[in-house]
């Protein structure tokens, strides 16, 4: 892989995502952790999974919008919902699964399709988790 463009950092301190702090080294992300309340925690601050969700939606649209002025469609809205699941591995540990879900105004559900499906080829997100971790994609027609 060439150079990186750039790197982002960031560093958890305290308990991780029992209680710790996560901020970036600009500063500009500086956030509270906690275990959701549906893990058995006390909730009241973000974990590793909304972040990564939040990370991958933000990604897939912004890939989605490129893939479409490539080639020259105009989409009057869309958005990207990524859900970001974690459940216990048979063999001890953690995996992760997710779902994107993504809504396009103003082109026909074929033309919606193809653009998805270019977004899933460019973006990071998507290219990082394929094959590592289950993955659904659907498209709808907003």
């Amino acid at each position: 892989m060439a150079d990186s463009i750039y790197t982002a950092v960031a560093t958890s301190t305290g308990d991780g995502r029992r209680g710790g702090q996560v901020v970036s080294d600009d500063g500009v992300l500086d956030l509270n952790l906690a275990i959701p309340t549906a893990m058995g925690g006390p909730g009241g601050g973000t974990n590793p999974e909304q972040m990564f969700a939040a990370g991958w939606a933000a990604c897939f649209h912004s890939a989605l919008k490129s893939v479409a002025a490539a080639h020259k469609v105009q989409i009057n809205d869309s958005a990207v919902v990524a859900e970001v699941g974690i459940a216990p591995l048979d063999g001890g540990g953690y995996g992760l699964s997710a779902a994107l879900h993504v809504e396009v105004a103003g082109v026909d559900q074929e033309t919606a399709d193809k653009l998805v499906e270019g977004a899933h080829a460019m973006c990071p997100y998507s290219n990082a988790t394929r094959g590592n971790i289950p993955v659904t994609v659907d498209t709808t027609i907003a």
